[in-house]
């Protein structure tokens, strides 16, 4: 079922639609939220909002087939409310799950890395991508969490996909930079 028909019977009055759109856009809210604060435990919090924001307004939505950007527009004032409030604080990101670190990092298992050794390579790496400027680090986010295309990112970031190509490989290249400058010997 397409995203208008879900709101259109959300509107209705069936809540079993808007569960529907929430398990559809909750893991793209939780990104827009950790790329614009990069924390996780406050981007898990801000998404929690965005969604019952969402809820309220839906009866204010124009064009129920836009509903998943324009909760992500949502979810961009919501933190963007957070931010000037002034609740944020630096905090090491270090509850995002392990296996999008992995998957950023390019970890396989295979290369003999202790645990911990990885552990605190992921670490590090996150540490890192948290040090990014906004742009680059938001298009990192939505494209290891979500396993989005270069549209899909274009279109939701309001770029085209050239832009989304060009912004993930300096993100790579400044990431590649800035981990091989903390290494005693030479990586890959």
């Amino acid at each position: 079922m397409e995203d208008a028909e879900l709101v259109g019977e959300a509107r209705a009055g069936k809540s079993h639609a808007y569960e529907q759109l929430v398990r559809r856009w909750a893991a793209r809210v939780t990104a827009v939220c950790h790329a614009r604060l990069g924390r996780a435990d406050a981007a898990e919090d801000l998404a929690q909002e965005t969604l019952l924001r969402g809820l309220r307004a839906l009866p204010t939505l124009a064009d129920p087939a836009k509903f998943g950007p324009w909760l992500c527009g949502i979810a961009a004032r919501a933190c963007l409310d957070w931010l000037k409030a002034g609740q944020r604080s630096e905090v090491q990101l270090s509850s995002i799950p392990s296996g999008n670190a992995e998957a950023l990092a390019g970890s396989d298992g295979v290369d003999g890395h202790s645990d911990l050794q990885r552990r605190e390579e992921i670490d590090r790496l996150m540490a890192e991508v948290e040090r990014l400027p906004a742009s680059y680090r938001e298009v990192l986010m939505h494209y290891y969490y979500e396993d989005c295309t270069y549209r899909e990112l274009a279109g939701l970031l309001g770029v085209s996909a050239a832009t989304v190509n060009a912004r993930l490989t300096k993100a790579r290249q400044m990431l590649r930079e800035r981990m091989g400058a903390g290494q005693s010997s030479g990586g890959r």
